[in-house]
Formats: C-alpha cells, sequence, structure tokens
C-alpha cells in the first residue's frame, strides 16, 4: 500500500489544475454571494446556483473591469483562471474581469478585451497617426467577394483615381478569418510605399463581425506600419479593431472617403489658390509700380535744372583749363633751368675753356703712370681729336707729359 503525504497529494492536484488550459482562461456565470471587499481594493465573494458555489477572488492589480462595483445577490459573468490554494487546501476562482449576466458571453468577452487594450495603450490618442492628405498607394484588407470591396473601388476612382489600390484578401468572417486578418496585416509589414490601409468588411451580427474582436486582429492593426483606417460593419457596429485603428469609418464606403482626398474640391482649392496668388501677383505689381514713380518723381525734384548743371560745367572746364595752364608755365621753366644746369655740368663745356681730354685704350688718364712711352694716346678737344704718342721720361715730373703728335708738332704742357 502507497502513502501520500498532504503536501504531496496538494502539489498533485495543484499541477492537474494548472496543466489544464480549459481552467486557465474560463468565464464563468454565477450570483454573488458572501461578498467582502478590502480596504486594498480587493474583493473575495463566492459564485453559486442552484446546485453548487466556487470561492472567488478579485485583486485589485488584476482587475480589468474597472468601474463596475457588482453588489451581493447580483447576477454577473466572471472571466479568470482556477487555482489550488495548498496551504488552505482550497481551490479558488481568480477573478479578472466581472460584467453582468445580462450583457452575454460575447458582451462581456468584448468588454473585457478592450478594457485590458485600453490598459495596454492600444487605444491611446497620442498614438493615432494622421491620415496622408495626397494618398499614392492604398492597401485593402477584406474579402474579394464582399460588396464592401466594390464599395470601396467605387469610392477612390470617383475622389482619387489617380492613387494605386492594393487589394489584399482575406476572409472577413468564419473560422478562417482570424488568421487571415492577422497574415494579411503582417504581409503589409514587408510592402514598401504604402500610405494607407483600409480594413473593411460589411454589416452582419455580432458573431459575423467577431473575428474584428479578437485580440490577434487588434494586435496586428497596432503593429501596422502605416496608418490604418477601419470601416466594419454599419454605423452602429463598433469593434475592438475600430478603438485600435487610426481612424474609424462607419461604413467601408465611408472609410474610403476618410482615406483620400476629393479630386474636385482639391480642383476647385488650387483654382482659388490660383486666383488669389493672381490677384496678389497684380496688386504688388501696381503697388511697385507706383511706388517707383513716386522715386521718380523725387529724383526729378532733388536733381538741379539742366541750365543749372551745363553752367557748373562751364565753370568746371573753365578751372580745369586755368590749372592745365598754370601746370604746362612751371613745367617749361623747370626744364629750362635744369636744361641750363645740365650743359653748365657737361664736359664740353670744359672743353670750350681750352681744355683737352687724353685717353689711352679708349679710356680717359687722370696720371702720367697709367701709360708708357710709345704707347698711342687720343687727345679730345672743343673743336676736333689729335693722335699723339706718350714719349720718354714719363715719369720724370707728376705733372708733365711729353707728347709728340702725328703732325710733328709738340703740344704746350702745364702752360710752358
Amino acid at each position: 500500500m502507497q502513502f501520500y503525504s498532504v503536501r504531496q497529494v496538494a502539489s498533485y492536484i495543484r499541477e492537474l489544475i494548472e496543466s489544464d488550459l480549459n481552467l486557465s482562461d474560463i468565464w464563468i456565470e454565477g450570483e454573488v454571494t458572501n461578498l467582502k471587499r478590502a480596504g486594498s481594493g480587493h474583493a473575495y465573494f463566492s459564485l453559486k446556483d442552484n446546485d453548487a458555489q466556487l470561492r472567488c477572488a478579485l485583486f485589485a492589480r488584476r482587475d480589468r473591469s474597472p468601474g463596475y462595483n457588482f453588489d451581493q445577490g447580483e447576477q454577473v459573468l466572471c472571466q479568470g483562471h482556477i487555482e489550488f490554494y495548498a496551504p488552505r487546501g482550497e481551490i479558488t476562482f481568480n477573478v479578472s474581469f466581472v460584467q453582468p449576466a445580462g450583457v452575454g458571453r460575447l458582451g462581456a468577452e468584448f468588454e473585457r478585451l478592450k478594457a485590458q487594450l485600453d490598459e495596454e495603450g492600444l487605444f491611446d490618442e497620442s498614438r493615432k497617426r494622421p491620415l496622408p492628405l495626397f494618398p499614392r498607394r492604398i492597401a485593402v484588407v477584406t474579402s474579394p467577394d464582399a460588396a464592401a470591396w466594390q464599395d470601396i473601388q467605387r469610392v477612390l476612382e470617383r475622389r482619387w483615381p489617380m492613387a494605386e489600390v492594393l487589394l489584399v484578401p482575406t476572409a472577413v468572417q468564419g473560422v478562417a478569418a482570424v488568421p487571415g486578418l492577422v497574415a494579411a496585416l503582417e504581409e503589409l509589414q514587408s510592402r514598401s510605399g504604402l500610405d494607407v490601409v483600409i480594413v473593411a468588411r460589411g454589416g452582419g451580427s455580432i458573431e459575423d463581425l467577431w473575428a474584428f474582436n479578437e485580440e490577434a486582429v487588434a494586435r496586428a492593426i497596432f503593429r501596422c506600419p502605416v496608418p490604418v483606417v477601419t470601416g466594419i460593419g454599419h454605423e452602429s457596429d463598433t469593434t475592438i479593431a475600430d478603438y485600435v485603428a487610426d481612424l474609424r469609418a462607419s461604413t467601408p464606403s465611408v472609410a474610403a472617403e476618410r482615406a483620400v482626398p476629393d479630386q474636385a474640391q482639391v480642383r476647385g482649392y488650387l483654382g482659388a489658390l490660383l486666383n488669389r496668388a493672381s490677384r496678389c501677383v497684380q496688386g504688388l505689381s501696381e503697388t511697385e509700380s507706383r511706388s517707383v514713380e513716386r522715386l521718380i518723381t523725387r529724383l526729378e525734384r532733388a536733381l538741379p535744372s539742366p541750365e543749372l548743371q551745363q553752367d557748373r560745367v562751364s565753370r568746371l572746364l573753365r578751372s580745369a583749363s586755368l590749372a592745365i595752364d598754370r601746370c604746362l608755365a612751371e613745367g617749361s621753366s623747370k626744364t629750362t633751368s635744369y636744361s641750363a644746369r645740365v650743359a653748365a655740368l657737361s664736359p664740353l663745356a670744359t672743353l670750350e675753356r681750352g681744355y683737352a681730354v687724353v685717353q689711352a685704350g679708349g679710356r680717359a688718364l687722370r696720371s702720367p703712370a697709367e701709360v708708357s712711352t710709345g704707347q698711342p694716346l687720343a687727345i679730345r678737344l672743343a673743336q676736333g681729336d689729335l693722335d699723339a704718342i706718350a714719349g720718354k721720361g714719363v715719369r720724370v715730373k707728376r705733372r708733365r707729359l711729353a707728347v709728340v703728335a702725328s703732325n710733328q708738332s709738340a703740344l704746350p704742357l702745364d702752360g710752358a
């Protein structure tokens, strides 16, 4: 016989409960009883029906249904998971979300997921991206067989035909809708050049539209790299996808209208701008023309008359002529003076006074020692030249030089 400790059995029971996926995320409907609220915000109560009851705990940090305070005896629908608390040997339903039972299971699930994603920030207005003013490439995620696709095409062709429209086909209802929508949105992450995405589906019941209330679809829209416009169902229908999208439209056709501008309005706006620009240019031209005319008038008033200008020019010319004559006279006088001084210093003037220049070898002699006896000499006089030969006794007297001229006559030296 095998014996087990209490701890072993409790651990086994806990493992059984925690490994059961059906108990990890479960909805339970029942009447609230034994309700106790702690100062910390926790709530402890039981859910019961005619045959059984289950102990429950709603911890403040896990509460996904803020704003709804259920009361004793109220019929509610709760979502959470089952736990086995070994120290007390108790099975507890850890509740995360509570809604009145009258909203139904789908309505309660909608509110639970909405509260959860809102808390995570997927609905924050601060992260909503503005739509491009003039999109060039638009992706449409919808069923190719749906009327919504035909409506979107007609609207885009009428309002903004210059945009390229790319259909990303997917199921929008049934078991294939959720994986199809997620795959289509993830495919867009690899597409370049997209400006905006339209996620659309026509009207239907809450069950028909439920794929757009699934968490996986909401997170795929959140991850989309470009702004997303949703047009799901009719005006009264609102899905989780609408809350996550950057812009929610009431129908697929309205989604197409919100995604693109109206070409007629753009043309009218551009025409008005051109007219306004033309008027502005014309007004500026007229203003500048008047300004130029005023400046010309001021210049004409500031300038002297032609007669005064001519008289002034004549006076300037006379003054210039007198100044030039005065400069020429002074220059002539200085030239005459300089010429007289240069003539007085000329060697020719010295020769005119009876002096001679004796040269040997092409250079003037300054001393008898510079020549030897018999050396040819050239004598420069005021009125001609003589050839001579140096005689003897060149070094006898410093200032006496015996010269024999070529015409056999001796030259007087030292005045002798």
